[in-house]
């Protein structure tokens, strides 16, 4: 009796699927038993929803893949579940069109735990399995896709590269020159010796403000993508630095998308990092991409400027580009002077009898926090996409900076109770009684933003991206991070 099974896999796309093969094949019980089967090779190059259809008339189930693809092949994983027993007799044959990649039977699979592939079970009979190729980035004429990543000694920064390297890119970053390293982040790809000798990380010194400096280093490396991080992304600060913040954030953005036009980049693919900060003194909530921006700090009208000229640059040149406006999003690796690890190092240090408390600003503000790493993710999947769009890229959840605070206190086993009000307010250690929090007015900014709470529906329905950490898992990873990193330099 024929079988029909119909799969949906999330984040995978057909790279070829080689029509129908028949054949006498396989022995159980002295029997013969006819097959068919569609052959289908998966590849993890592209992340969209597909739909398989698969038709069995077989208890076991030889497969024999061809690839005729131009995709070069790193890695193969198997996965087959025998519904009854192991069927230790079963070859399993994977070829190209030149030699065999691999011949193996059941015995030697990896096991489920170590494997990608996706298994469909057969009511009492064998399992057939789907054989995922991770694959290389690479355009048509077979070389790796080059990126280029500006802000890439940054948080973000940081994470995508990792990401870009493991997809097979070159990548090459721009960074500022310093009077010291500021590779902090970097460092452990920027040391490794096999990325040196492969010159698949490339750093080159650089500046938004530079225009000269950028067209030349675009046309000299002519990138498949650029990815946008570099800004100067203290909302505080862009209040003492108005002019400064508008040149990088605003100017040094058009300075690229000019780059690339003058460098006749036709298919270069350009994403900008754009900011929740654009919602400023929202209009509804929660925000998504069609909520009225109002902008309340120079750093996000210099962001709303970027955000502008990515949609004009688009529609006016047909370049493809596109706007994250991500909300916040926060790791072990984010600055220092950014509240979230302003509040977790202090935690650290308190943990470690290094400090007795911790000052902020107002304890009341909300935001959507998540998961650095995560996001940028969202980044790389924006420029994966048939055609650019913008995308809001956020957890959908609001929490205030009071709970943080309470959240990294618990992960030092302290309880955190509240008295007074305004800036008379502290919070205090229901264990010890020391005040462990203060407020400080120095730390308002002039025009508050209270509330920010992303609708990233758009992004979860067309990259099918979500948030894989949650609020209180961040929170608990960040003071982890910085608890050891206390213990091996107090006075980092």
């Amino acid at each position: 009796m024929t079988k029909h099974i119909t799969i949906t896999i999330q984040k995978i796309q057909i790279s070829i699927i080689l029509g129908q093969c028949s054949q006498r094949c396989g022995e159980r019980d002295s029997t013969d038993v006819q097959v068919h089967w569609s052959v289908v090779v998966l590849s993890l190059a592209y992340c969209r929803p597909v739909t398989i259809e698969f038709e069995f008339q077989s208890e076991i189930i030889p497969l024999q893949f061809l690839r005729q693809t131009n995709f070069h092949i790193t890695k193969i994983e198997i996965f087959l579940v025998n519904a009854y027993k192991v069927q230790p007799a079963l070859p399993i044959l994977l070829y190209t069109t030149e030699r065999t990649l691999c011949s193996c039977s059941v015995r030697n699979l990896p096991k489920h735990g170590s494997c990608s592939a996706y298994a469909i079970q057969l009511s009492k009979q064998y399992i057939i399995i789907i054989i995922i190729i991770n694959s290389m980035a690479v355009v048509e004429d077979n070389r790796p896709k080059v990126a280029l990543v500006t802000g890439i000694c940054g948080q973000d920064g940081s994470y995508l590269v990792e990401l870009l390297l493991s997809k097979g890119y070159k990548v090459h970053g721009i960074m500022r020159r310093s009077s010291s390293f500021n590779t902090g982040r970097i460092i452990h790809l920027y040391d490794d010796p096999v990325l040196h000798q492969s010159k698949n990380l490339v750093l080159h010194y650089g500046d938004l403000s530079d225009s000269s400096g950028l067209t030349n280093l675009i046309n000299t490396i002519k990138p498949d993508e650029i990815y946008n991080l570099a800004a100067q992304s203290h909302v505080k600060v862009s209040f003492d630095v108005p002019e400064y913040t508008s040149d990088i954030n605003a100017i040094g953005t058009l300075r690229l998308l000019c780059a690339i036009r003058a460098c006749n980049l036709k298919n270069v693919r350009f994403y900008q990092a754009s900011s929740s900060e654009l919602f400023g003194k929202v209009q509804e909530i929660p925000q998504s991409e069609t909520t009225p921006f109002y902008p309340r700090s120079p750093y996000a009208v210099s962001k709303q400027y970027a955000y502008w000229i990515v949609v004009n640059y688009r529609e006016a040149y047909n370049i493809f580009a596109c706007n994250g406006i991500l909300f916040n999003h926060e790791s072990p690796r984010r600055g220092e002077t950014f509240v979230t690890r302003k509040i977790t190092r202090s935690v650290a240090k308190i943990s470690l009898g290094l400090a007795d408390c911790v000052e902020l600003g107002n304890l009341n503000a909300k935001r959507d926090w998540g998961y650095a790493k995560d996001y940028v993710e969202a980044m790389w999947l924006m420029l994966q996409q048939e055609e650019p769009q913008d995308y809001v890229i956020s957890t959908g959840e609001t929490h205030s900076v009071r709970e943080f605070v309470e959240l990294a206190f618990k992960c030092i086993n302290e309880e955190i109770v509240w008295k007074g009000e305004g800036e008379n307010e502290v919070g205090i250690c229901t264990s010890n009684g020391k005040v462990r929090v203060k407020v400080n007015p120095k730390y308002y900014r002039p025009t508050e933003v209270d509330l920010l709470i992303g609708d990233s529906s758009k992004a979860r329905r067309l990259l099918h991206w979500k948030p894989s950490v949650s609020f209180p898992e961040l929170v608990s990873m960040m003071v982890a991070a910085d608890i050891e990193l206390m213990k091996e330099n107090p006075r980092a």
